[in-house]
């Protein structure tokens, strides 16, 4: 097993929540934005953006494209908003102990 592709998958959820917060945003738009810091499959990504709208972190609508049918642009509820802090303030204590736990001595420095 991968570990790197469990890492993956711990933090999309966040990646993908914060780029919504930040602006309403279509499936192959997040892809683009998450991949150029995280090399995800963007198949991986439907399936979480269908599980943030039936949780209610999300909803959708539809927008006319000049590039073909219309989008579903994705966008987060005031529900998604105090989930993600949740989240944010989490990932900062995680790393913070994990970093805590590594410690400043590298062993493979």
């Amino acid at each position: 097993m991968n570990v790197n592709v469990q890492f993956k998958k711990g933090v999309l959820e966040l990646c993908v929540l914060y780029l919504i917060h930040q602006n309403d945003k279509y499936g192959y738009e997040l892809a683009q934005q998450v991949s150029r810091h995280i090399e995800v499959a963007e198949g991986a990504l439907y399936p979480l953006l269908r599980r943030l709208v039936s949780e209610g972190y999300c909803s959708t609508y539809l927008q006319e494209s000049t590039e073909g049918p219309p989008r579903k642009y994705y966008q987060i509820t005031p529900i998604g908003e105090v989930y993600l802090k949740e989240m944010i303030t989490e990932w900062r204590s995680f790393v913070q102990s994990v970093s805590n736990l590594i410690g400043e001595d590298e062993i493979l420095e």
